[in-house]
């Protein structure tokens, strides 16, 4: 049966309850993203491979010149193959720096070669070195960007003084300086759309890696303050014990003196707080139940209705004043996965709510797909922006020292049992949280 205090409708509620939030997903760590750093190389490589090739046929059928063309499209052979060994291995659950210096050194090497058999330094596509160094800058660690620094530097050494030179046929010979200079722009343009497309992408990925490390400390730091918190509150609930059981044996005692006994006004009081002192031990229960409980344990499918009606009921109770609304639509024969931290963050929300707008409370609980939405407005003046940006992180609160965690509990609460919190000002003034879990599992 509905509590006195609240009003029980099935008309859809005047506003939108907050959309679904789909629970976040792991984001990349380090090695995923060094995984997904290798394939951004491979796929390089197969550029190479394919440019290669076809400057050659360019060059070779195209004006003549001569070339080591075996030599050479071995080397493009043997890059293409390690190229397949590398995506291979691209699947290891582990790859190293080192893995991704040997791969950049391979690419150093397979250029060196074929600038050597190609006019060294002489060749316009001696820049390409540039590519693989300020990818190295990027990947690698400092020292083993350097090391790949000294080896392009050797190899571009040793091709100024050693490498067969470029034959041109006869008829080239007066064209030798203008094919010279467009070399010299393609092998600008290369480098610099290379360099757009494949450092865009590994710094979104190294930018995407640490963002996901900065959320890991975030969270690090809120489940550190969790754990402060739940010691607090078992070290207070066991202070607790000792004095709340005392007072229900002296309670006790009192109702049975005549004196008392007779007196039926005293005899009421001492009933009250008989039962306040029960409902006292069994909130220290609970709180002793929770921080002792493991994640996962005890977690029973509880009908929606008949746990929200059990807590509006159990709230009112306690605020006798309050006018607590309570609407519902699609919750019929829907059951959620609850504890009793799930209705404590509830109580938070309905307390917190209850002081922002003593006139009324509005509680509307909604299915939202395979999840269910309960959101709790009032009609106060609503968070504070800076609040509402930090909704759900430990923060101050002007009510005092003491207060301020409830959200950031609440908040917590719901990562527990795989569900989201969200918050926002409604537009006809008030607040408005809304707590979203998931349905239990058996249910469609």
């Amino acid at each position: 049966m509905a509590p006195a205090c609240y009003d029980e409708g099935m008309d859809t509620p005047l506003l939108a309850l907050t959309r679904r939030h789909a629970p976040p997903a792991d984001g990349p760590s380090p090695e995923s993203t060094t995984r997904e750093n290798m394939r951004q190389l491979n796929q390089l490589r197969w550029i190479a491979v394919a440019g290669q090739f076809g400057t050659i046929l360019v060059v070779y059928q195209g004006l003549g010149v001569a070339l080591p063309v075996a030599a050479m499209v071995a080397v493009i052979a043997m890059l293409a193959l390690i190229n397949v060994a590398s995506m291979v291995l691209v699947r290891l659950p582990s790859i190293s720096s080192a893995g991704v210096l040997a791969a950049l050194l391979v690419d150093v090497g397979a250029l060196t070669v074929q600038l050597y058999l190609s006019g060294g330094s002489d060749n316009p596509f001696i820049s390409l070195y540039v590519l693989q160094i300020v990818l190295g800058a990027i990947l690698l660690d400092l020292r083993s960007a350097w090391v790949l620094m000294g080896c392009a530097g050797l190899c571009f050494a040793f091709l100024t003084m050693n490498h067969l030179p470029l034959v041109f046929p006869y008829e080239l010979m007066p064209e030798v300086a203008d094919l010279t200079t467009l070399g010299n722009w393609l092998s600008f343009a290369l480098v610099g759309v290379l360099l757009l497309l494949f450092t865009a992408r590994i710094s979104r990925n190294l930018r995407a890696r640490d963002a996901y490390l900065a959320d890991l400390r975030q969270h690090a730091v809120e489940e550190d303050y969790i754990v402060r918190m739940g010691l607090f509150a078992s070290g207070a609930a066991h202070e607790l014990g000792t004095p709340l059981a005392t007072l229900s044996v002296i309670l006790g005692d009192w109702r049975h003196m005549p004196k008392l006994k007779d007196d039926l006004e005293l005899s009421a009081e001492i009933e009250e707080m008989q039962e306040e002192v029960g409902r006292c031990k069994r909130i220290v229960t609970d709180i002793l139940h929770v921080a002792g409980q493991p994640r996962g344990q005890e977690l029973a499918s509880t009908p929606a209705d008949g746990f929200v009606d059990a807590v509006a009921a159990a709230w009112c109770q306690i605020h006798p004043s309050a006018s607590l609304s309570v609407r519902r639509e699609g919750t019929e024969g829907v059951s959620i996965v609850a504890d009793p931290a799930l209705r404590q963050a509830i109580w938070n929300l309905l307390d917190n709510a209850f002081e922002a707008s003593t006139d009324g409370v509005s509680f509307y609980i909604r299915r939202e797909e395979d999840r269910l939405a309960l959101s709790v407005r009032d009609r106060g003046k609503g968070f504070d922006p800076k609040r509402l940006e930090n909704f759900g992180k430990p923060s101050p609160s002007d009510k005092g020292p003491g207060h301020g965690v409830g959200l950031f509990l609440v908040s917590n609460v719901m990562r527990r049992l795989e569900g989201d919190v969200a918050a926002r000002n409604l537009p006809e003034g008030g607040a408005e949280v809304t707590l979203t879990l998931p349905l239990a599992a058996h249910q469609n």
